[in-house]
């Protein structure tokens, strides 16, 4: 069996975090492992608390886990601290991890800053130089270059800028209002363009996780990045075609869209 390694916080909601990526894993036939960074008080409505992972904990989670069950792909989610930051970076580097997907939660759709400005500065050295592929929203695309995205020429001059400071893939993710989420890839040879149309469902917490797991689970699998984006594309319209309604605000999708059992009847 493939196995996927996710870093990152815990959802106490179920819909994003470690929860979102050990369902996407899941659902991919790949034996998920977590690494938590953060505890969450959380539901569809509201963060109402946070706790965060010492550096140490964190360390300690990542050698039981390498040690043990070499992961075939790792992906990271938000992590909000330089200690964390760098603590990541260092065992990755130490155990020479592979597939590294990197989901750099920096700005929330909604614009808000999720990182303090020297946390963002200690992802770009340390951890971003690691990644296979990196998967940024807009505002972090912005964030990462220094540039106004209006246009899809804009995401592609991005994608462009990120690979050549970084030296990893980059998934431009679209929507925004920008356009009906569609995604710009560049791997570093050429542009891809991953065609998506917007689906009408307010239920979307947990995307981005999702999105990125399920292209580390394809990655795991020995699918390329190309392959990986798209069959992680076609994953996420599933889970939000499935039109699961739970909880009072932003609610989570239907990561189990496909799973056929007799133990779920």
């Amino acid at each position: 069996m493939h196995t996927a390694l996710t870093i990152a916080g815990s959802d106490s909601g179920g819909g994003a975090g470690i929860q979102a990526d050990i369902k996407t894993m899941t659902a991919h036939g790949v034996y998920a492992m977590s690494a938590v960074t953060a505890l969450t008080a959380q539901n569809t409505l509201s963060v109402n608390d946070i706790t965060e992972a010492s550096p140490e904990f964190l360390a300690s989670q990542l050698d039981c886990i390498f040690n043990d069950i070499f992961p075939d792909a790792v992906k990271t989610g938000m992590v909000s601290s330089n200690g964390l930051i760098e603590v990541i970076a260092e065992k990755l580097k130490f155990y020479k991890a592979k597939n590294i997907v990197i989901d750099p939660v920096m700005v929330a759709t909604s614009g808000s800053a999720l990182l303090r400005k020297d946390a963002v500065e200690c992802l770009k050295k340390n951890l971003l130089p690691l990644a296979d592929i990196i998967t940024p929203n807009i505002p972090e695309t912005e964030a990462l270059t220094g540039n106004r995205i209006n246009t899809p020429d804009d995401m592609e001059k991005s994608a462009r800028m990120i690979y050549s400071s970084f030296g990893c893939a980059v998934l431009v993710k679209g929507g925004h209002n920008l356009n009906d989420a569609n995604d710009c890839l560049f791997d570093g040879e050429k542009i891809i363009w991953f065609r998506g149309k917007r689906i009408d469902n307010p239920n979307t917490h947990g995307t981005g996780c999702t999105l990125s797991s399920a292209i580390a689970s394809n990655l795991a699998k020995g699918y390329d990045i190309p392959q990986s984006v798209e069959r992680a594309k076609d994953y996420i319209s599933g889970c939000l075609s499935s039109m699961l309604n739970l909880g009072k605000g932003s609610g989570p999708m239907n990561h189990m869209f496909d799973i056929k059992s007799r133990f779920a009847e």
